[in-house]
């Protein structure tokens, strides 16, 4: 393919432009009048629900929580107070991406009333879940904001987006399922033992034993394994990669930013009830499914020449991080809560970047987008400053995080797992620049057609790049008690 050779934009409800077909165009044009009113409505909803998350982490200092509500079932603690302001954050930025995207594509328009409702549905849900103070309800309410996600993903631009859209959701009922035997081992367990058992979170550490307990210890690996997979863990990660390149860039950025977060909280709900119980069966069990996971990243992310795959790869990647981080505790805790959070912006940032690539050149593989920063400046740049936090470049939150993690493991003495950690990210480090970068300075291989974006598309992005490097130089004094707090709430 030559310098001169122009590429064809290929269609899509939300990424590309819509079809030109006659019948479709009026169909469009009649829809615009009917619901040009639901995505800037959207974006309205989403500051809202922004601002009341602010307005509850500035009205209610660490000293008031925690504070519970409906019969104890819902709790506000530091950890579901940083993950709403975390997730609502997101949200406003993914809502105003869209409300851009959407006044350049009709095509857009024709699910724009769907897609919207299931996007609150699932933001009220995932909200909810990260207050859940029983474990079987945060277990429902997961499991119902995969339920609002799969239609979305079914949404997406590859062959057959509906059949990724049921795998997403069987891999979800698997791991869930397997979360599910965990809870009954533990019922197991405390009925052995003529205790009874109650899946409060503050209250199910009163049934377990520190005893050596079979059943709890079944019960515990079967809840970290089947949540790991949540998270995208090794060996049940396959679902991730598939899942985020197949849906759309909304849907995609929805999943890795903030279903994911509530994932995480259940894990941090169960390392808060297991404190001071089975804490070297629970090292050793992060310990290895991080090991696994960032050597199937590594060796993934070498392979791989589609760049929305290799982001997908690199959140496998991030969730091997966090194991090992979580395996160590302690002096590691702190640096883990840090990368969780920079990297919900992180993932945000490239998939939204990545959804203007695919809107211009038609395509997720690397091959025909030589020279991206050429054609189009801004996405370019910022696709490469997400890249950068990615990999843990200063000045990024993301750097300080991964030296705090690191030094972490070394206080802790293991140092396999620091030089495993070490090893994995200089190959993955060097595997994604070697993709990249050429991606993005090479020399243009096709010519393009990049018709201009609104400026208020760049908003949420550098949006996102302010937070990632306030939080890697100078973290506000209340941001960073509340980081603190969920660190020592998971042993740190």
């Amino acid at each position: 393919m030559t310098a001169s050779t122009s590429i064809a934009t290929s269609p899509s409800t939300e990424d590309v432009a819509a079809n030109h077909h006659p019948f479709a165009s009026h169909m469009a044009e009649e829809l615009v009048h009917g619901t040009h009113w639901i995505s800037p409505a959207l974006v309205g909803v989403a500051l809202l629900m922004w601002l009341a998350a602010m307005g509850v982490f500035l009205t209610h200092p660490l000293s008031e929580l925690p504070l519970y509500f409906a019969n104890r079932y819902l709790v506000l603690d530091a950890t579901s107070l940083l993950f709403i302001v975390v997730i609502n954050t997101v949200f406003l930025g993914i809502c105003v991406y869209l409300y851009s995207r959407e006044r350049n594509t009709p095509a857009l328009t024709l699910d724009i009333r769907s897609r919207a409702a299931l996007m609150l549905l699932f933001m009220a849900v995932i909200n909810i879940g990260l207050m859940a103070n029983h474990l079987v309800l945060l277990w429902t309410l997961i499991e119902i904001s995969t339920l609002c996600a799969a239609p979305l993903v079914a949404r997406g631009e590859l062959t057959n987006p509906k059949a990724v859209a049921w795998r997403y959701m069987l891999y979800s009922a698997m791991t869930l399922a397997i979360t599910f035997l965990g809870f009954m081992a533990l019922t197991q367990s405390a009925d052995l033992r003529g205790v009874e058992v109650s899946f409060m979170v503050d209250r199910l550490g009163e049934s377990l034993t520190r005893d050596a307990n079979g059943w709890q210890r079944l019960g515990l690996s079967l809840m970290l394994f089947g949540l790991g997979g949540k998270l995208g863990l090794a060996p049940l990660y396959g679902w991730m990669p598939e899942t985020y390149e197949a849906a759309p860039t909304t849907t995609s950025a929805l999943l890795a930013s903030i279903q994911f977060n509530i994932s995480v909280v259940a894990v941090f709900r169960i390392l808060q009830i297991f404190h001071g119980f089975e804490s070297g069966y629970v090292s050793q069990e992060l310990l290895v499914m991080g090991y696994f996971s960032l050597v199937v990243a590594a060796i993934q992310i070498m392979a791989s020449s589609n760049y929305k795959r290799l982001i997908a790869y690199a959140c496998v990647s991030s969730s091997g991080v966090i194991a090992l981080g979580l395996s160590v505790g302690k002096a590691a805790a702190y640096g883990v809560v840090l990368y969780i959070v920079s990297n919900a912006f992180v993932k945000s940032l490239l998939f939204l970047t990545s959804g203007r690539m695919r809107a211009v050149y038609g395509t997720n593989e690397v091959g025909p987008l030589s020279g991206v920063i050429r054609t189009l400046p801004l996405a370019g740049l910022l696709f490469t400053l997400g890249i950068f936090a990615l990999l843990g470049f200063p000045p990024f939150a993301s750097f300080l995080a991964e030296m705090l993690i690191l030094s972490g493991i070394v206080q802790a003495g293991n140092l396999l797992a620091f030089t495993l950690m070490c090893v994995m990210l200089t190959v993955i480090f060097v595997a994604t620049g070697r993709t990249v970068f050429p991606m993005l300075w090479g020399a243009p291989k096709v010519q393009v057609r990049a018709p201009r974006d609104p400026r208020i598309t760049l908003l949420p992005k550098l949006g996102f790049v302010a937070i990632l490097v306030m939080l890697g130089t100078y973290t506000p004094t209340p941001i960073t008690d509340l980081l603190r707090a969920v660190a020592v709430s998971i042993g740190g």
